[in-house]
């Protein structure tokens, strides 16, 4: 390089870092770099150097600084610095510092961990180009235009919103569209430990369960510091490896570089409170590309548009189970987890159609305890409900899976029977009887029932059905108890 050319790159830089071996690396490595080289331990004094004699160049390390902490201080720097260029070196494990630095006028960046001789390749380079813009205004058109293309594929993703795997499989299909993506992957939190790859999409042969040996339970895997994807999920800080290697996981750099990956990010997903993020999304490249503060603005709506996704998967599953529970409890008997006596007579009139429309017998059955008050006047009423749980179980145990159990009033079971003819009925009333009576009851002594049965006649409704098996079982009272009777037609 002639003098004129060497003359023309040089410049005075300020290297800001807070820890002294840092500092003492960097002008080690890049001194004969500048003119003249200061370093600085925060923020504070930085400033008061820049008050003083402004440098030409500043760097700024990011290693050891707490975006929660330094944010409003490096922020404050990098707006007063006065147009003059700023070279930030971010710690790939917390690319989150690149948005938020932005937000106050542009820099470039320089992804760590880099050892000395590559810093002083990489600032070499930085000064000598002049701190060229990284994308061209026709190029930075064309990256943002495409990004409007995903986010709108990816709100398209929201359809599938109920299932959590649709929506993965679409929203990542949409990553795809983003130029330079080559795999796309969405990672989500079960419970409090249990990360899970929920869906991936991309070039055929790259499969993250294979790479990261698992596809469940990923924040245990010995990659979770090392690929970025586990990286944001269980930190919560966006993660950018711009070189494989930089993770120190030779064997990961050599699996993704084997399908043409060169840079990876992660994305953390938030979660709907302070706290542990509700997942990442994983995006690997085929090339290692420079991001602008428009395409971080773009990474963070979409990963704000897959928490919005997941939480909506969330509520509708949760919204089902509601339904669920209160149809539970709007249609069976609290004490016994039998059908109540509204929903009972519901599904008597479904299986009456039924039976109708394919000409096929039901029987319906009715039975009582006998002399229950006697158990809760002698016993009480614990023991009481004891005996109605009891009953209910003994009775089930006998049922066919198409038969159904009814709590139809205090002591009272009814027991819809389809397929069941009249003698069938019969059998199956005395098999109910005789269960019953040799049950153990804690706390008293055996209960017996008695029994009603009728067989539903061609034009009968089921209200007469009803009467007629209920005259059955007053006939069955009548007759001594614990007995089964046969209704008139």
């Amino acid at each position: 390089m002639s003098q004129q050319e060497n003359a023309r790159v040089r410049t005075t830089g300020l290297y800001v870092n807070p820890v002294g071996q840092r500092r003492a690396d960097f002008q080690k490595a890049c001194a004969g770099l500048f003119d003249g080289l200061r370093v600085a331990d925060g923020a504070e004094q930085a400033a008061s150097m820049q008050a003083q004699e402004p440098a030409g160049v500043l760097v700024l390390d990011l290693e050891r600084f707490d975006p929660e902490i330094d944010l409003p201080a490096l922020g404050a720097l990098v707006a007063a610095r006065g147009g003059r260029p700023l070279l930030v070196l971010c710690p790939f494990a917390n690319a989150r510092w690149l948005a938020a630095l932005m937000q106050h006028g542009p820099l470039e960046y320089l992804i760590g961990p880099l050892d000395p001789a590559a810093t002083h390749a990489q600032v070499e380079a930085r000064l000598r180009q002049g701190f060229a813009a990284p994308h061209a205004p026709a190029s930075a058109q064309a990256d943002l235009a495409a990004l409007l293309a995903v986010q709108g594929q990816a709100q398209a993703a929201l359809a599938e919103a109920d299932d959590s795997g649709r929506f993965g499989e679409r929203l990542c299909a949409a990553l795809l569209g983003w130029p330079g993506v080559v795999h796309a992957a969405l990672f989500q939190l079960h419970g409090e430990h249990d990360l899970r790859l929920e869906a991936q999409q991309g070039q055929s042969g790259l499969d993250l369960s294979s790479i990261l040996q698992r596809r469940d339970r990923l924040l245990q895997s010995p990659l979770r510091h090392a690929f970025p994807g586990l990286l944001a999920a269980s930190s919560g800080e966006m993660a950018l490896l711009d070189a494989l290697d930089k993770a120190g996981e030779p064997a990961l750099a050599v699996a993704l570089d084997a399908h043409g990956v060169r840079m990876a990010l992660g994305l953390p997903i938030p979660g709907a409170g302070p706290g542990a993020p509700r997942g990442a999304l994983s995006l690997l490249f085929d090339h290692a590309r420079p991001f602008s503060r428009a395409a971080l603005g773009a990474c963070d709506n979409l990963a704000q548009l897959a928490a919005f996704g997941l939480r909506m998967g969330e509520l509708l599953s949760e919204s089902e189970a509601l339904l669920g529970r209160v149809t539970h409890l709007a249609t069976m008997d609290a004490l016994t987890g039998v059908a109540n006596r509204r929903h009972g007579e519901s599904l008597l009139e479904q299986e009456i159609k039924r039976a109708r429309r394919y000409r096929l017998p039901l029987a319906l059955i009715a039975f009582d305890i006998d002399r229950f008050r006697n158990v809760n006047d002698i016993y009480g009423h614990p023991v009481g409900d004891m005996a109605l749980r009891v009953v209910a179980d003994t009775a089930r145990t006998l049922l066919r899976a198409s038969d159904v159990l009814v709590r139809s009033g205090g002591e009272e079971f009814q027991v819809i029977a389809p397929h069941t003819s009249a003698i069938d009925g019969l059998k199956m009333a005395e098999k109910l009887r005789a269960a019953i009576a040799a049950a153990q009851i804690p706390g008293c002594d055996h209960v017996t029932v008695s029994l009603g049965v009728a067989q539903l006649g061609e034009n009968e409704s089921a209200d007469s059905l009803a009467v007629r098996t209920n005259a059955a079982l007053a006939r069955a009272k009548r007759a001594g108890r614990n007995c089964v009777e046969l209704a008139m037609q």
